[in-house]
């Protein structure tokens, strides 16, 4: 959720409990799995698995967008999805009821940076999505998905380069740049709160014992002329900008309220040239 995934600039942990759920957490988190689903669906296929999985584990899971991708992919499979969250964990076990996967489906709260990590079986693959970013000390965690994993098993780490980017380069017209510089100001607040945000994991997987067998990038540019869940998740994602981003100068905050302002002419969702861009890395390490 680096990466500065949308639940990042909101103080939504996968690792940490929250004191609260929000509707509009999980929903910024659905938005994210349904804008984001093609570009999955090619990264489960991607993986460079020796045989079908058939205990998977999605670590930090939020409302589930790996967990109903890798349930799609490996029909035979059983997901543990796992998520400091209650309420994530409850919307993602009522998604999975609706769909009827709930046999298939186990859910477990736990903080991945408590000192007893839960029991995850043996799983022969784990997944990690915009989650490793948010843990404490990840080298451990690392350890632990290590140890937990079956031999021969493979580890997923995907992370987003960064927050998607809406407007154009030129837009508002009235505050060209204005993204960039909600942007800049956010990614202060994020280094000082998550400072393995952007990593590069795979001399991390190395360290804990995996052979990285694998590294994407994968370029995602999606125009809102083609989803229209686009404009909700920029506005959703900006909203979230907007209560972080208090080093705006005032003509900023006054433009980016009025891209906010739902009823507003220059309103976001009444934009014609809206487009999803930022990139997603992978990778894909085995434990011996």
């Amino acid at each position: 959720m680096n990466q500065a995934h949308p639940h990042a600039l909101h103080g939504t942990r996968h690792g940490h409990p929250q004191q609260h759920d929000t509707d509009g957490q999980a929903e910024i988190l659905d938005l994210d799995a349904e804008v984001l689903a093609e570009h999955t669906a090619s990264i489960t296929a991607w993986l460079p698995l020796r045989t079908a999985p058939r205990r998977i584990v999605d670590l930090g899971c939020g409302t589930g967008a790996g967990t109903f991708a890798l349930l799609d992919r490996f029909p035979d499979a059983q997901v543990t999805a796992v998520d400091a969250s209650a309420g994530y964990l409850q919307h993602l076990h009522a998604r999975a009821c609706a769909r009827g996967l709930e046999e298939r489906v186990r859910t477990v709260q736990a903080d991945l940076d408590d000192s007893a990590w839960p029991d995850l079986g043996s799983p022969d693959l784990v997944w990690a999505s915009a989650s490793m970013h948010h843990i404490g000390d990840p080298d451990r965690a690392l350890r632990n998905v290590h140890d937990a994993l079956a031999p021969g098993g493979l580890f997923a780490v995907v992370e987003l380069a960064g927050f998607p980017r809406f407007l154009p380069e030129g837009a508002p017209e009235d505050r060209p740049g204005l993204e960039e510089r909600c942007h800049a100001a956010t990614d202060r607040f994020q280094a000082e709160h998550m400072p393995h945000r952007g990593a590069d994991w795979g001399p991390m997987l190395t360290a804990a014992g995996f052979t990285v067998e694998g590294r994407r990038t994968i370029a995602v540019n999606i125009e809102g002329s083609r989803n229209e869940a686009i404009g909700r998740y920029a506005l959703s994602g900006l909203q979230r900008i907007r209560s972080a981003a208090t080093a705006l100068s005032p003509e900023d905050l006054t433009a980016l309220d009025e891209l906010l302002d739902t009823g507003s002419p220059r309103s976001i969702l009444r934009r014609d040239d809206l487009a999803m861009r930022t990139e997603r890395i992978v990778w894909a390490a085995r434990r011996g």
